[in-house]
Parts: structure tokens; C-alpha cells; sequence
């Protein structure tokens, strides 16, 4: 992930001479809302103060909003996910035998980020364990993977 000009994430520089705007502007989105605010080098004081005080503002939004801290990007809901839980999908996958035919077996695909530009994936059979166990397994397994990145701070996805 790319961090801002400013070394911050979500924050911005903006230099408009046109119209004689200068100052930081700050974005976080969170399930689909763009919270956004624009803090003016005049109104500061200076650059330096502007941008401390985007920053402090971003980390009072994030915490207020349940957002872990971090600089990373972190997702917290997707119109593509079927599953209902980030990270986690239902595919088939499949295998070439040595004989050269296919076998094919369906899975809860885990998906995670351990660190910045890295992803990793790990599988829970739902032909092993049923539909059901094989999802808990997996939402098990993501909900330990995000806490291990995130820390504890991070929500906890509901298993049931």
C-alpha cells in the first residue's frame, strides 16, 4: 500500500494556487461511508500544525468508528463477498491427479495479510467437515489471523 505524500494514511496534500487553498485533507472510509474533513494551513497556524491536527482528528474518527490503528488498509465489508465474511470464500478447487484426471473438492477459502503486500491463503474442506462446521473453522481461523495482525482491538466476526 502506497502512503500518502504526508506519511500518513488517508491524508493528503492540497496545494491550490487557483484558489489559494493550501492545507491537508483528510479521508477515512468505513462500511461504505467517506468521512472527510479538509484542515487549512491559515487556520493552523502552519503546515506542520495542520497536519498534526489532521492527524490527531483521523485517529480520534478511526477510534470512535471501531477502526483498529494502523496504516494498513483494512476492509471492512465487500458488495462481491457472498460469505458475508471478509476473508473468507466458498470455491472449488481443483486437483490433477498423477493419472492425469481432475478431482474437484469444496472449500472455505481463508485470505489474509500478514504484512503490507503479502497475502496468504489457507482452506477448510466442506466436503471433511459439512457446510456449517467448515465455515465456523474458517471463521475461526480468520478471526486469529486478524488478531495477530490487527491486535486485539480488532471486532470479532460472530461464529456461531
Amino acid at each position: 500500500m502506497a502512503v500518502a505524500k504526508s506519511g500518513y494514511k488517508g491524508i493528503s496534500r492540497i496545494d491550490q494556487i487557483s484558489r489559494n487553498t493550501y492545507g491537508w485533507y483528510l479521508r477515512v472510509r468505513c462500511y461504505g461511508i467517506m468521512y472527510s474533513k479538509f484542515f487549512s494551513d491559515k487556520k493552523f497556524g502552519n503546515k506542520n500544525k495542520a497536519l498534526q491536527a489532521a492527524v490527531e482528528f483521523r485517529d480520534d474518527l478511526e477510534r470512535e468508528l471501531g477502526l483498529p490503528r494502523t496504516d494498513r488498509y483494512v476492509v471492512m465489508q465487500s458488495p462481491h463477498n457472498k460469505t458475508g465474511v471478509i476473508g473468507i470464500q466458498r470455491k472449488v478447487k481443483k486437483h490433477r491427479k498423477k493419472s492425469g484426471e481432475y478431482s474437484y473438492w469444496n472449500v472455505f477459502e481463508v485470505t489474509y495479510n500478514p504484512e503490507p503486500g503479502v497475502t496468504k491463503k489457507t482452506s477448510v474442506s466442506i466436503d471433511l467437515h459439512g457446510e456449517k462446521e467448515a465455515f465456523r473453522r474458517a471463521c475461526l481461523i480468520r478471526r486469529q489471523k486478524e488478531r495477530e495482525i490487527y491486535g486485539a482491538c480488532v471486532n470479532a466476526i460472530p461464529v456461531s
